[in-house]
C-alpha cells in the first residue's frame, strides 16, 4: 500500500502576538451569520466545523457556529491566492478577524480535517497551566481553534495544480490570541 507524504505549513493570524506568532488581523469584511434556520452545510463545512468543535469540546469550550459570510470571504481569498499568487500564504495584515492558514503539498488534496488536525496537533506543545508554549514551538494556531471567545467560523480551500498543493484558510469571529489572555 502506497503512503502519500503531505507536508503542512500552518500560520495563525490574530490581533495580538501570541507564543511567537506575529500580530495581524484580516481585512475581509463579513457580517455575523444571524440566520434562525441555516441552510444545510456542505460536506467540507461540516468537516471543518466538526473538527474544530471536537478540539474545543476536549477543553470544555462551547462549539463554534458556521458563518456563510466568513466562509464566502475565505473562499474568495483562497481563490484569489490560487489565481494571482500561485497558492502562496495570504497576506493577512489588517482587519478584524482571527485566521489560521495551512499549505499542504505532496500531490494529495488536504481535507478540511487534515488541515484542522495539523493546527490542533500544536496542543502537544501548549501548557494551559501557565498559558505558554514549549521553547522552539508555536501554539498560536491551536489556541485560535480553541479560543473561547470566538463564536463563528468560516473556511475555504483551493487546490493548486501547478504546485500540487492545497491552501486552507479559516476566519474566526471574534478573533482570539490576545497577549496575556488564556484561550479557555
Amino acid at each position: 500500500m502506497a503512503l502519500a507524504l503531505v507536508a503542512l505549513v500552518v500560520v495563525s493570524i490574530c490581533p495580538g502576538s501570541f507564543h511567537g506568532v506575529s500580530a495581524v488581523s484580516v481585512s475581509v469584511t463579513a457580517t455575523p451569520n444571524i440566520n434562525p434556520s441555516p441552510a444545510p452545510l456542505s460536506t467540507a463545512a461540516r468537516e471543518f466545523l466538526e473538527s474544530h468543535n471536537q478540539a474545543r469540546a476536549q477543553v470544555g469550550v462551547a462549539p463554534l457556529i458556521w458563518s456563510e459570510n466568513l466562509a464566502n470571504a475565505t473562499s474568495r481569498l483562497v481563490r484569489y491566492q490560487r489565481i494571482n499568487k500561485g497558492c502562496e500564504f495570504a497576506n493577512l495584515t489588517s482587519g478584524k478577524y482571527g485566521a489560521n492558514q495551512s499549505w499542504g503539498s505532496g500531490g494529495v488534496a488536504v481535507t478540511p480535517r487534515m488541515a484542522v488536525d495539523s493546527w490542533v496537533n500544536e496542543k502537544n506543545y501548549y501548557h494551559h497551566s501557565n498559558n505558554s508554549c514549549e521553547p522552539n514551538h508555536m501554539c498560536g494556531v491551536y489556541t485560535q481553534v480553541v479560543w473561547r471567545k470566538s463564536l463563528e467560523l468560516g473556511c475555504g480551500q483551493a487546490f493548486c495544480n501547478k504546485d500540487q498543493a492545497t491552501l486552507t484558510i479559516c476566519f474566526y469571529n471574534p478573533p482570539g490570541n490576545y497577549v496575556g489572555e488564556s484561550p479557555y
